[in-house]
């Protein structure tokens, strides 16, 4: 999530109390299309309902809109047809790029969450640019995550006007999902509009108080739409990747690889029923077109978690979720098909999925630390979610995951519940894993087994919010399809804070304050962890936060404790249109994991992008991490992450990325032998084509290179080619 979505989430999202109970707004039913052309010229828009945007909810506190905004709302058989006419007193300060997908939440933009069940527990969201680009998630209600991967296939067009801009939007009903009645139907509908300037203004059709956990509670609710047709729901997308990757281990050595790899494969979805769809593929093509994220931590004995980017598991990944992550679906790392469920009914949600993975990658815990390895055989994967909802406040739910091999399984069963009420919500949840691994893998208890709880509370109003929790693993609890990287151990957290919010005009609109202590144990009773933490953070003008935070705390790492804390001060800003910059600062006394000793570390991480005009952009993240100990510098290591992208049109793309990452480490510090330097370096091209979220072409290059102690000339180690086509039909 970018830092101006979370802004919204942040402002949008915690909100509690019940709406007056209000008579639903009528739908009209169109007898013809409308051109969807960003042009508001079309005759059937005088018969679509106007709903006026007429509050500000932040950093306004449900205060007039500082601009106009009316959303028409309208629909035909198969689509629902939204239009947004927005003023601006400065049409020459209306922020718009050209960006990919579900990329410009940092511009101005209007949009819609429809909550289509009426339930208040999951729902849509489609918001588009003065350019007409889109960006679609889903939101659960229960946990405030928005998934962003989920891409429907809709319509937009957008255009920058004299008096504001001007969008409009075709929604088909055959992307949504929504109760099958018979008559008129009802859902609930927030329209929103980002308005950024000094401040980013968020502005809506309805009111929506300051504090506690419920935003779909205040939604409107709109009624009609009988007799639509949602079509056949079938959708089949064949799909081809061609790939020739090769690598070396040395300057003058032979380049090996499997030559050119070709891999077609077909991925068909079938919704039978608005409530429930199904989702097949064969030899389905999982690969990765964004490259990740850079990340080094030389201070943590912990594997480092990278988000999901394949879209067979992306999308309805909110069906899956739970208090203890027990599925992190790059766990499945290659495989060879799968077939996935998921639905509603009257009272509760559900999703399953099956998999055959020809790799099985196990993520290995411990108490001090993890690891991935791998297991050079294949599994079978199953995992299964199912959530009742007992009344408006409380749900229960059951979770198993299941993954078997030749001498090999680990099976994990559990039982979670959820009550939310006003500002309280208490959430728990219990696991039990039984697990076998072959003896080539050399773990010292080949078949563990135990249980995993939690219990969490957490209070929030208009200004105070608190939270407390415990949890407890087991030593022998494994959750292999899962990231849970440390077991054997119990934790408890108390903290809170407290929310000054100041009045429109004030160069500080909020000012926040939290603090929390929290304790972890060892299954023996050792104590591992006591932390202290503190954080003031304000926002301000050019929708800047920046703040101080400060920790304190004792670790046990390699038999005994070490006294660690830092002081953080971080920063973050939008001085204007298309450029973003932000940074932090860390500094004070740390462990040097590999030489168990204690020195004096230093964090610092500076962040950047820019626009180029409408279609060019530059993002650079550039962080360097050092410690200093008996004497000298123990280790300093700096990563660089650059990504170039040049959005041509609505439909092509190009982007380069470039990582780099250089490791320096005096040996003389260290008992082992450590490498005194070490660089990697790598660079990707992709070019794309973007007919809709499902009909794509994608081609590229990857180069990477390294030295170290042994290869002291950096040379090229890896490169490859890639070209991958995709197809959406709906028959």
């Amino acid at each position: 999530m970018t830092l101006l979505r979370t802004a919204l989430a942040l402002a949008t999202l915690a909100f509690v109390l019940p709406a007056t109970a209000a008579d639903a707004t009528r739908i009209p039913h169109l007898d013809g299309d409308i051109v969807i052309d960003g042009v508001l010229d079309d005759a059937a828009w005088s018969q679509a309902v106007p709903v006026e945007l007429g509050y500000e909810i932040s950093p306004g506190d449900n205060t007039p809109s500082p601009v106009h905004t009316t959303m028409r709302m309208a629909s035909t058989r198969d689509a629902l047809y939204l239009s947004f006419h927005a003023l601006d007193p400065e049409p020459s300060k209306i922020r718009a790029h050209l960006t990919d997908r579900d990329g410009p939440y940092r511009d101005d933009f209007v949009g819609v969450m429809l909550d289509t069940f009426d339930d208040h527990r999951r729902n849509y969201e489609f918001f588009v640019n003065p350019l007409g680009v889109q960006m679609d998630l889903i939101r659960e209600e229960a946990t405030s995550n928005e998934d962003d991967s989920w891409d429907g296939l809709w319509t937009s067009a957008g255009r920058i006007t004299a008096d504001g801009y001007d969008v409009e939007m075709r929604i088909p009903f055959s992307t949504l999902r929504f109760r099958n009645t018979q008559g008129a139907k009802q859902w609930g509908v927030i329209g929103l509009r980002s308005y950024p300037r000094n401040v980013r203004h968020q502005l809506a059709n309805v009111v929506i108080p300051r504090g506690g956990n419920c935003l779909l509670c205040h939604a409107a609710k709109i009624e009609g739409m009988e007799g639509v047709q949602q079509g056949r729901n079938l959708e089949v997308v064949p799909t081809l990747t061609v790939t020739d990757a090769e690598s070396r281990d040395r300057r003058d050595g032979d380049w090996h690889g499997e030559g050119v790899q070709v891999e077609p494969g077909v991925d068909v979805s079938w919704a039978p029923s608005p409530n429930l769809t199904l989702n097949a593929t064969i030899n389905p093509d999982f690969s990765q077109v964004e490259t990740d994220q850079a990340q080094l931590d030389l201070t943590s004995n912990f594997a480092l978690y990278f988000p999901e980017k394949r879209p067979f598991f992306m999308e309805g990944a909110d069906y899956f979720n739970t208090p203890f992550q027990v599925l992190y679906t790059r766990q499945i790392a290659n495989p060879d098909y799968g077939l996935r469920i998921t639905g509603r009914t009257g009272s509760g949600a559900y999703g399953a999925f099956v998999a055959r993975d020809a790799t099985t990658q196990l993520l290995v815990p411990g108490v001090l630390g993890s690891g991935f390895d791998v297991l050079e055989q294949p599994a079978d994967v199953l995992v299964a979610r199912y959530r009742h909802d007992l009344n408006a406040s409380t749900s229960i739910g059951l979770v198993t995951t299941a993954r078997h091999g030749d001498d090999y399984r680990n099976d994990v069963a559990g039982v979670d519940g959820r009550w939310q009420h006003g500002g309280h919500t208490v959430v728990a949840q219990l696991l039990r894993s039984d697990s076998q691994y072959p003896t080539s893998l050399g773990f010292a208890d080949n078949a563990p087994s135990g249980a995993a709880w939690r219990a969490q509370y957490d209070y929030e109003t208009r200004n105070w919010f608190a939270s407390s929790w415990h949890e407890k693993v087991d030593p022998g609890f494994r959750a292999d399809l899962g990231f849970i990287g440390q077991v054997g151990y119990d934790k408890s957290l108390v903290g809170g804070g407290y929310n000054w919010f100041f009045d429109k005009g004030s160069k500080i609109n909020r000012v926040q304050l939290y603090s929390d202590f929290d304790i972890t144990h060892r299954f023996d009773g050792q104590l591992l962890e006591r932390e202290l933490e503190a954080r003031l953070s304000l926002n301000g003008p050019l929708q800047s936060n920046f703040g101080v935070q400060g920790l304190t705390r004792s670790r046990f790492w390699d038999g005994r404790l070490f006294e660690e804390s830092y002081i953080n001060l971080f920063a973050s800003a939008i001085p204007r249109s298309g450029v973003q910059l932000g940074g932090n600062f860390r500094t004070g006394p740390q462990i040097d994991i590999a030489a168990s000793r204690r020195g004096h570390g230093r964090f610092f991480d500076v962040n950047g992008s820019v626009a180029l005009g409408r279609g060019l952009s530059v993002n650079v993240d550039l962080f360097q991490q050092s410690l200093r100990r008996d004497g000298g510098t123990a280790f300093e290591a700096t990563v660089l992450d650059t990504r170039l992208a040049w959005q041509m049109d609505p439909r092509q793309r190009l982007r380069m990325t470039v990582q780099a990452s250089n490791v320096d480490k005096d040996p003389a510090l260290y008992t082992h032998p450590v490498n005194r330097h070490a660089r990697d370096i790598g660079a990707q091209l992709v070019y794309s084509y973007k007919v809709n979220p499902r009909t794509a072409v994608y081609a590229g290059g990857t180069l990477g290179g390294f030295l170290d102690d042994e290869h002291r000339d950096l040379f090229a180690s890896s490169r490859g080619v890639f070209f991958k086509l995709s197809y959406g039909w709906q028959p």
